[in-house]
Order: structure tokens, then C-alpha cells, then sequence
């Protein structure tokens, strides 16, 4: 029969171990410089948690009762949270967090236990014991904990969105799935910020399973990190990035480009009808279908600064990953039409596809496979 006491001697092992798998990343890619900061962060936070767990263990407070196993969670599952917000803002902000990301998650531990240890002295009462001054001041400390939370994924939302729009606005083919694991993880960690209250101030055998569930979300969490870190991900957001502040300094730089007050700059209707005469002549060359094709090597191809075409892309509600691929598409129709027994390794190719991403991008801007869309009279 499963224990407290097992469980939270496997979850201090468990915590260990993961910190230990943080310390041995081989830190290969530093390219975003926020990600040794933010590795040692993501230490901070399971090892806060393994201390955690062995205290449990050690002083036994889940047997003397909810409200003293209380106090001990919100004084530690606290600053793990902010210390995995951190280490995620790290890496989307490369490096740089402003002053209110640094202060929400300490103020809020302050703030936590002034509550906690004003109630708890009250009417000169032991420190563990369990009175109801002190259960008014933890479900308040549980909700400025969610709040604290609700904020810091706020933030880490909003940048996962900056980042996933820098990757359309410099790759020809989709790169999402890089930062597939860092959505979930938001997601994740928003939903643990509803969970921990119930765990910590819960009790029966239910919690067992929430707190197995709890423990698989933050080994998906950090064993993903570690793989991100050691990929190439990491390089190519910063180059996407980089091409954005790029973007929009010469964007501010430049006469000719009305601000908008929202994303890029607004082209005049001259200037926007010199690029659609300059891009039909550079898709008539083919030059779409070069593969590896960045935005700064088709904006060179086309003749515009890359600026512009950005700035003609978003104008025409589009991005330039969405913009390629549905141009490349339309070759791959026209060569479907023209060499109807080619095969789709064939089309692709020619198209500047992989087989594979020609056939989900054929599929998802038609309804149909290449096969399909021969079959219906292309």
C-alpha cells in the first residue's frame, strides 16, 4: 500500500535526480546566453523541491495535520515556482528579465509568510499548531500564490508568441514544433498553479494521484528543457529573433515606412505595388523554390530590403513562412498538371519541399494529397 511517507521519499529522490540531470547538461549550444542562468535556475527549483520533500518526510507534518504541512508547502512551492518561471523567461527574453519579473515571486514569498507567521503567533499559540487564524492566512497565502502564477504565465505566454512569430518571419518551413515543449510547459505550470492548492490542502487517498500526476508534469518539464538545451533550437530562435530587432530598428530607421502602432509599418499603395511587380518577376524565375530560403535571402532575391517585405507581408495579413509554402504549393499544383507521373519525392524537390512536409502542407492548404489532387483532374 502506497504511503505519504513513500511518496515523499520517492519524490525527494526523484527531485534529485532530475537536478542531477540538470547538472550534467553538456551546455554545447550557448547561443542564448540566458540558458546557463536559467539552467542553474531550474536547479534552484528542484532542488527546492527535493528539500522540500525531505523536510515532509523528516518532521512528519502531513501526520500531525493539513494545516502544519501547509505551511511548509507554501513557504517552499513558491519560490520553485518563480525559480521555473525565471528560468523560462530567461531563455524567451535572451537573458534579460525586467525588474517586476525579478520581484513578483520574492515579494509574494515575503508577503506569504508575514501572513503565515503573524498568524500563527497569534494569542501566543505553538508555532505548528492549528489555529484558525492560521488556516485564514494559508488560503490567503494559496491565493496570492495563484495570482503570482497567473502573472508569471501571463508573461511567458505573451513571449512564446513573440517568439513563434519571429520563427514565421524568417524560416521558409515551419519551425513550431522547437517550441512545442515550451507551450505545454506554460500550460502545464498554469495548471499546477490550480492543482497545488487542492494537493496542499487536501487530504485522503486521492492525493496520491494528483500527486502523480504533479510529479510527471515537472519530469516532462525539465526533461524537455534539457533536451531544448541541447539542440539547435536554441540558435535558431535567437537567428530568427535577431532578425526581427533587425527588422524593426530599420523599420523605425526609415522614411518611407508610416508606424502603425501595432506590429511593423504601414507602406504607401506605390510602394506596395513596386514589390507585387518585383515579386511576381522573382516567383516567375522560381527562385521561391530554393530550398533553405530565409526571408533576408528572398528580400535580396526580390530587390527590397528585408524591412519591406516584411512590411508588404504583414500588410497583406500574412507570414512569411505561411507565404512561402503557399507559393510552393502552387508550384507543386502546376508541376502535379505538367508531369502528372512524377512521384512526390519528384514534386518535392522541385518544389523546395521535403516528401514529408509537401504532403502536410499540400494537405493542409487543400484538403488533399498530391495523389488526391491528381486523382480529381489537377
Amino acid at each position: 500500500m502506497v504511503t505519504f511517507q513513500m511518496m515523499q521519499f520517492t519524490a525527494a529522490v526523484f527531485m534529485t535526480a532530475l537536478t542531477m540531470k540538470l547538472l550534467m547538461l553538456s551546455g554545447r549550444h550557448p547561443a542564448n546566453k540566458g540558458a546557463a542562468n536559467s539552467r542553474w535556475l531550474m536547479v534552484s527549483g528542484t532542488l527546492t523541491l527535493a528539500l522540500h520533500f525531505a523536510l515532509q518526510l523528516a518532521l512528519g507534518l502531513r501526520q500531525m495535520g493539513v494545516t502544519q504541512a501547509v505551511m511548509l508547502n507554501l513557504a517552499m512551492f513558491i519560490p520553485t515556482t518563480f525559480f521555473f518561471a525565471w528560468a523560462i523567461l530567461l531563455l524567451q527574453r535572451r537573458g534579460q528579465l525586467s525588474r517586476t519579473d525579478w520581484l513578483v515571486g520574492p515579494i509574494t514569498w515575503i508577503v506569504v509568510m508575514a501572513m503565515l507567521g503573524a498568524a500563527a503567533t497569534t494569542d501566543g499559540q505553538p508555532l505548528l499548531s492549528g489555529t484558525p487564524e492560521l488556516r485564514h492566512a494559508e488560503i490567503a497565502g494559496a491565493a496570492v500564490y495563484v495570482l503570482m502564477q497567473c502573472y508569471y504565465v501571463t508573461r511567458e505566454a505573451m513571449n512564446l508568441i513573440a517568439m513563434r512569430r519571429a520563427l514565421q518571419d524568417y524560416y521558409d518551413k515551419e519551425n513550431h514544433h522547437i517550441l512545442t515543449w515550451m507551450k505545454l510547459s506554460i500550460i502545464l505550470l498554469m495548471m499546477l498553479s490550480m492543482m497545488v492548492p487542492l494537493v496542499i490542502f487536501g487530504s485522503g487517498k486521492w492525493l496520491l494521484l494528483v500527486s502523480f500526476i504533479i510529479y510527471f508534469a515537472i519530469f516532462y518539464f525539465v526533461d524537455s528543457f534539457c533536451s531544448y538545451l541541447n539542440s539547435s533550437a536554441p540558435a535558431r530562435i535567437l537567428e530568427a529573433e535577431v532578425n526581427a530587432d533587425e527588422v524593426e530598428q530599420e523599420i523605425v530607421g526609415e522614411k518611407d515606412v508610416a508606424p502603425t502602432g501595432g506590429e511593423g509599418g504601414h507602406l504607401t499603395d506605390e510602394t506596395m505595388q513596386a514589390i507585387d511587380k518585383a515579386v511576381a518577376a522573382w516567383t516567375a524565375r522560381g527562385e521561391h523554390c530554393r530550398t533553405g530560403l530565409l526571408l533576408p535571402l528572398a528580400a535580396a532575391g526580390i530587390g527590397v530590403p528585408k524591412y519591406r517585405l516584411t512590411c508588404w507581408l504583414h500588410q497583406k495579413g500574412l507570414k512569411y513562412t505561411d507565404w512561402i509554402a503557399s507559393l510552393r504549393v502552387e508550384e507543386a499544383k502546376r508541376t502535379i498538371k505538367a508531369h502528372p507521373d512524377w512521384q512526390n519525392e519528384a514534386v518535392a524537390e522541385h518544389c523546395g519541399f521535403t516528401e514529408r512536409t509537401l504532403l502536410r502542407t499540400f494537405k493542409k492548404l487543400t484538403g488533399m494529397t498530391p495523389a488526391q489532387y491528381a486523382d480529381h483532374g489537377a
